[in-house]
């Protein structure tokens, strides 16, 4: 991981985004730009308003203000559909997988491929796509026509990110993808991860693991509380100034050399 920063316009651009529920505020004036090949980790404790953000993006919630642009073209995220009509798509913490259905009917949910006038099924040409994309991802489970609820965690979670890549052509967001996972398990999603990378598609990551985020990210941006502290190059930044950053205490310091 160099921690450079990716060039050429914005796949994704979120300007004065704010988001409020009731009297509470959620997200308070956030603007990121995220590019094409690009992985940028969202960190901050529990509260901090990361899981409101990516809701946002992917059109569960709504906006109270600000602006949200793809290819430079500026969108409404109404609904789910429409940020999956845009190209964007979710791993979320808890998978969304349907466990008594086999990987290829998972892979193609709510997307089933059909064939001839009474719109069977085509099964065959949901399992050979499965299986190529597993394949090309170096996503190892024991066939494309295996129940979810059979595969480790580990599996199933490269199964989840295996569908967002089949149907995401500009973005992925990633809600904690390996928090559930072991050592082993962890590794071999981070490298499908980095692999999503080296083909150009961008990714947005929520992780609580700093140590993930520092091998994973181009760029960090902290959220505190629904505030954003700030965006750090990775290989222009370290822990330290991260967890500060994360827990107020780089908005303390000034005031401590000032006393």
């Amino acid at each position: 991981m160099t921690g450079t920063t990716a060039q050429g316009p914005a796949v994704l651009s979120l300007q004065g985004i704010q988001k409020h529920f009731g009297g509470v505020v959620a997200i308070e004036n956030f603007s990121l730009d995220i590019r094409a090949g690009e992985v940028v980790a969202l960190v901050g404790d529990n509260g901090a308003g990361k899981s409101t953000l990516v809701k946002i993006i992917a059109g569960v919630e709504r906006p109270s203000a600000g602006r949200i642009a793809v290819d430079g073209v500026e969108v409404a995220m109404s609904d789910p559909s429409t940020s999956q009509a845009l190209g964007i798509q979710v791993v979320y913490q808890d998978l969304a997988l349907a466990d008594r259905q086999p990987v290829y009917m998972n892979m193609f949910l709510g997307r089933e491929l059909t064939r001839g006038p009474l719109r069977r099924l085509d099964r065959r040409r949901m399992m050979a796509e499965t299986e190529a994309l597993v394949k090309e991802l170096d996503v190892r489970i024991p066939s494309a026509r295996a129940a979810i609820r059979e595969l480790s965690g580990g599996q199933r979670q490269g199964v989840a990110i295996a569908r967002a890549t089949h149907w995401a052509s500009k973005l992925v967001l990633m809600d904690e993808p390996t928090a559930a996972l072991g050592v082993a398990e962890t590794a071999k999603v981070e490298q499908i991860i980095q692999g999503l990378k080296a083909r150009n598609l961008p990714i947005l990551i929520i992780s609580h693991s700093l140590d993930q985020v520092f091998r994973l990210a181009d760029r960090i941006c902290v959220l505190r509380r629904g505030r954003q502290i700030g965006v750090r190059d990775t290989g222009s930044t370290d822990k330290n100034e991260i967890v500060s950053m994360i827990t107020g205490l780089s908005e303390q310091a000034p005031a401590a050399r000032a006393s």
